[in-house]
Parts: structure tokens; C-alpha cells; sequence
């Protein structure tokens, strides 16, 4: 009785069966009990077991199977002062470490990074994607991270990384010099110069970035409907002449211009016929009706004047005429350093610089105050 009694306050068993895909240390239960020499440690693939002696880092095994004893528990020994051949058990914390690849973790710029393009001038953009990270030193990554935590998940450290990544991220994008119509085709190479930036940052925490990758670069939504707006544009050519056609095909359309005088037409000529019958025999001889006359087509649309597009508050107006200009500078929202763009122009314009600075001179001054 007293032998099972004393068997039962030391532990001879230590090992750690992870059935989560979320933890990266585990602290092995003792439950107030001492560790008997001699006891057997199992240290599976993909773990490894550190030792902390009185808040101390001491021994940490790789894979394998062990018999704690003093020739394999350098550091312990030399902590507890055993001298060759001491069997005493000993209290100990016994952590496992996950050296598992965790996937699949998110990052994402939670502000906008400013960046100079090219193209667009200074642009608001966002990033985000995912990587992998694995504890490469886990005595290291307990004195660093961990501390005395009995059980350290993902979401502890991903934190911490993510604003390593994003203050990397932010300065690779923005110094990239990449135009953002072209991130979309550079994002592996964008992806290799973060990672390269994190690596050492994160390697000061025991750890290492296997992957790395970035799923999307995206403008501000503002930014991305005027783009669309400016595709538009593109795609459908010469303004002037895609107005003239559109005014064609609507005089042609039953309930066009067109179609309005035809019917006309038509139905005075049905009156005349039936006043003619009305009178009979019995009026006067009336002269054969004479066919009504075709309605005259009506005149050609008046070819459509220049068109022009506005830059407002970062965003695309128009397309304007002479005479929404004219009312548009009346209420001084068109002005000589108003940017203007028409169809054949080399770029965004001030309007002094256009032949709508003709246009802004012939407007009377505003009136005297009463």
C-alpha cells in the first residue's frame, strides 16, 4: 500500500496527442505531482517538449523517444545541481510546441496605404491575402512569446504578425514604384519582397513565414467607378458622332419625331376623304379630293457641340455643353482651374488652358450687392 502510494505522487508517462488544428503549445498537466527520474518522455513528429525549471528555460527534446536521466537533461542537471548518479524526482514544467505549418492565416490592411502612381498621381490602395507560419526555435518562441500560458492558440500571435506584415507591406507597395493597373500581374513578386521584409522580424520570435501570398490589390470604390467611367468613354469612341447616332435611331423609332408627323399626315388625309362622302349626292359636286401631301421630313439634328468632363472631388462629371458650362460657372462650380478632359485631348486640362477660357471671359461679373 505504501509502495502504490508513493508510485501514484510521481510521473512516469509524459506525452501530448493534439486533436486541435489551432494550438501551438500545450502545458503538460502534472497536477501538482514531481517527475521521477528515469520517467519516459514521447516527443511525436511535428512537437517538440521544452522544459521550464523555475521560470527558467532548460531542455528542449526534438522527436523521439526518451528516458529522463541526467546524461540526456544537461541543463536540468546543471539547474539542480545533481551530481552523478542522483535519482531525485523533480518538478518541472513540461511544454509541448506545435512545429506544424499553420495555413491559411489572414492579413489586411485595415487603412488605406498611400502611394504615388504613375498614372493617377497619389492613390489611396488595399491589400490582403494569406500565409503560413511555423515555430522554428520553440525555446526561443516560449521565453519570447509564450511566457507561462498552459495553452497558446493562433489567434494569440497572429495578431502580432499581421502588423508586422502590413507595416512591411505597406512600405514594399508604396516604394514599388508599379503602376496599380499593373499590381494585378506582379503580385508573387510583391509577395516575395514582404516576405523577405518579415522574416527576420518574426524570426526574433522563434518563428519562420513558409508562404506567403497577396490575393488582391484594390482602389477605393470612388477611385474605381470613375475608372469604369473612363473604360466607358474609351470604349465608345467618338463622343460627337455616338450622340448623332443615338439621335438617328430615336427619330426612326414609332413614337420618335418621325413616326409623330407621319401620323399626322395620315390622319388628315382619313378627315378629308370622310367629309367629302358626307355631302352625297345630295351637295354640291365637289372636285376629286386631291392626295394629301407628304409631311415634309423634319430637319436634320443640329451637330452636337463639343463635350466635356469634369474633375470633381476625385470623381469624373459630365459629359457638359456650352450651355451646362455656362450655367455651371454661373453658380461657381466651373471655374478657370476647373480640370476639363474632351474627346482627343492629351490628358486632364486646367479650362484656362483650353478654348473654354473664351467661353469663362464672355460671362457677365457677378452683380452688385444691393
Amino acid at each position: 500500500m505504501v509502495f502504490d502510494f508513493l508510485k501514484g505522487e510521481f510521473i512516469d508517462v509524459i506525452s501530448w496527442l493534439d486533436d486541435t488544428r489551432d494550438t501551438m503549445v500545450w502545458r503538460f498537466d502534472r497536477r501538482g505531482q514531481a517527475i521521477k527520474m528515469g520517467a519516459k518522455l514521447t516527443v511525436r513528429e511535428g512537437q517538440a517538449a521544452v522544459f521550464i525549471h523555475e521560470g527558467q528555460l532548460a531542455d528542449v527534446f526534438t522527436p523521439g523517444l526518451y528516458q529522463l536521466e541526467t546524461n540526456n537533461m544537461p541543463i536540468m542537471t546543471t539547474l539542480q545541481h545533481w551530481s552523478h548518479g542522483f535519482q531525485s524526482p523533480f518538478k518541472s514544467e513540461v511544454y509541448f510546441v506545435s512545429t506544424t505549418r499553420f495555413n491559411d492565416q489572414k492579413w489586411g490592411t485595415k487603412n488605406p496605404i498611400m502611394a504615388r502612381d504613375p498614372e493617377f498621381g497619389p492613390v489611396r490602395i488595399r491589400a490582403f491575402g494569406t500565409y503560413s507560419m511555423r515555430v522554428t526555435d520553440p525555446g526561443k518562441f516560449m521565453t519570447e512569446i509564450v511566457g507561462t500560458d498552459g495553452e497558446f492558440t493562433t489567434d494569440e500571435v497572429t495578431n502580432q504578425i499581421r502588423n508586422q506584415i502590413v507595416q512591411s507591406a505597406s512600405q514594399a507597395l508604396a516604394a514599388s514604384g508599379i503602376p496599380v493597373l499593373d499590381m494585378a500581374a506582379n503580385l508573387e513578386d510583391l509577395g516575395k519582397i514582404i516576405a523577405e521584409k518579415i522574416t527576420p522580424k518574426v524570426g526574433e520570435y522563434g518563428l519562420s513565414i513558409p508562404e506567403f501570398y497577396i490575393e488582391n490589390i484594390s482602389l477605393p470604390e470612388e477611385v474605381e467607378k470613375a475608372m469604369d467611367k473612363r473604360s466607358s468613354i474609351g470604349v465608345v469612341g467618338d463622343l460627337n458622332k455616338y450622340m448623332q447616332f443615338n439621335a438617328a435611331e430615336a427619330l426612326n423609332q414609332p413614337g420618335g419625331a418621325m413616326g409623330a408627323a407621319m401620323g399626322t399626315g395620315l390622319g388628315a388625309g382619313i378627315g378629308f376623304n370622310m367629309a367629302a362622302q358626307a355631302a352625297g349626292p345630295w351637295g354640291a359636286a365637289q372636285p376629286p379630293a386631291a392626295p394629301a401631301a407628304a409631311a415634309p421630313p423634319p430637319p436634320p439634328p443640329p451637330p452636337a457641340g463639343k463635350q466635356w468632363h469634369l474633375a470633381e472631388n476625385g470623381a469624373t462629371q459630365g459629359p457638359f455643353g456650352d450651355a451646362d458650362l455656362r450655367r455651371l460657372a454661373m453658380e461657381g462650380r466651373f471655374t478657370r482651374a476647373t480640370m476639363v478632359w474632351s474627346q482627343g485631348q492629351d490628358g486632364w486640362k486646367m479650362a484656362a488652358e483650353t478654348e473654354l477660357a473664351a467661353l469663362l471671359d464672355s460671362l457677365p461679373p457677378p452683380p452688385p450687392k444691393p
